[in-house]
């Protein structure tokens, strides 16, 4: 995942995570400590799209070529 994680977070942005950071989960190695809850798996292969049931962080899954071709 991005090193701007934290601060996507913090204002509410959307994370962007690809397939290498899957299996995903939250919150993530970086976060500060303020922001920690227990981790969570996230299912964000199905939709594409899921949002942190702790903290409503909201990550978006970015499809790659490779991805398209299963």
């Amino acid at each position: 995942m991005s090193d701007n994680r934290d601060i996507a977070q913090a204002v509410g942005e959307v994370i962007t995570v690809t397939e290498d950071d899957l299996p995903l989960y939250c919150p993530g190695p970086d976060a500060p400590l303020w922001r920690m809850h227990p981790r969570v798996y996230i299912e964000i292969e199905k939709d594409g799209k899921a949002l942190c049931p702790y903290c409503s962080t909201a990550y978006e899954l970015k499809s790659t070529p490779k991805s398209h071709a299963r």
